[in-house]
Formats: structure tokens, sequence, C-alpha cells
């Protein structure tokens, strides 16, 4: 179906707004653009960047209630958990409103350093880490290393963003498996790098 034929097709449908269909389904207005997001309601955009959202996508899921329990079977998507690695406070708050600005389904945890970051690892199992290199204690080479060297470690998507120069990096001999940005950091590389890292996690 081409882009125009969708378009007029959705004009052809009843709709309603995120916030009626939150009403409607019983659930927070966030909940409702996880589930548009995750592609479990269908919407669009209007012209004027309005979300509108196909009543008959409401009505299927209204359908899918479990009697029982009165609650929506088909929950929001498991948030993703990614783990940032940077001994720069103010770095560590830059990540931090730039990625909850995405609107992601993901949950942000932080550490100052690797020693912290095994820890956390350990304890939360993340689906993504991104680190910095140059950092006090343990530095980003000696963590990646260490998870490099068992089997769960091999397994965890992992993205560099340091501000060292890409000939330093490479005498360190980081692995090369690993993406590589600069700073400051690129927020819109970054954004499709960790998207196409958790689509794998």
């Amino acid at each position: 179906m081409t882009q125009d034929a969708g378009k007029q097709d959705h004009l052809n449908e009843e709709v309603c707004s995120t916030k009626d269909a939150a009403r409607l389904l019983g659930v927070s207005h966030r909940t409702v653009q996880l589930w548009v997001e995750s592609g479990q309601l269908q919407a669009w955009k209007t012209p004027g960047g309005h979300r509108r959202i196909s009543m008959s996508s409401v009505e299927r899921m209204i359908a899918r209630r479990d009697p029982s329990a009165g609650a929506v079977q088909d929950a929001a998507p498991p948030l993703k958990t990614v783990l940032v690695v940077d001994d720069d406070p103010s770095m560590r708050r830059l990540y931090q409103l730039e990625l909850d600005g995405w609107g992601l389904p993901l949950r942000l945890v932080l550490a100052s350093d690797g020693f912290e970051a095994l820890i956390r690892i350990g304890e939360l199992r993340p689906d993504l880490l991104i680190s910095d290199l140059n950092m006090p204690g343990m530095d980003g080479f000696r963590m990646i290393r260490r998870l490099r060297s068992d089997d769960a470690g091999r397994a965890l998507s992992i993205i560099v963003v340091s501000g060292m120069d890409r000939e330093s990096i490479a005498a360190l001999a980081l692995p090369g498996d690993i993406p590589v940005f600069s700073k400051p950091v690129p927020f819109g590389q970054l954004r499709a790098a960790v998207e196409a890292a958790l689509s794998k996690a």
C-alpha cells in the first residue's frame, strides 16, 4: 500500500486522540504512547502534529481484555535497561536529559567508573552499555576486556563515546565490533545506534 493510499484509508476510519484512547483503555497517556511506538495501536500524525489512533485498533485491544482481571493482556513493551558509564557528573546528567527525551521504552542506569559499572551489570544484566574510556579507577578499556572475557559479557551490546582520538583507541586494542563515537556526543547518531542495539537485545 502506498503512503497516500494509507493516509486515505486513515481518513475513512473512526479515530480518537491518545487522551481518549487512554481513557477508553483505562491506562495512562504514556502507556498509550508506548503501545503506539511498539505498533500495538495503529496511529498516525495529523498535519498539525497531533497523534490520532484508529478506533478499530483500540477496540481490538479492548477485546483482548482478561474478563477475570479486567486488564489488557498485551502490556506495554518491557523496558530495556541501558547503563551509561562516565566519570563526569555533567555528562551523566546530559545523557539522562537526552535519553529521557527520546521517548523510548528504556530504563537508564548511571555509573561513574568501570568498577561501579561491573557491579551494576552483575545486578541488573542491562541490554546495552554506553561507556567512556578515559576514567579514573577502572577505565573503559579494562572494563570492556573484563566483560569480553566471559560468555555473558560477550553477549552484551556496547557503544563507546570518548574524547580520545581514534589512533589512541586503536593502539589500546579496543575490540573492533564496538561502535565508537567522539565527544561532544552526537546524540542523533547515538540514538540510531542505541535503537539498533536494543532491537537485537
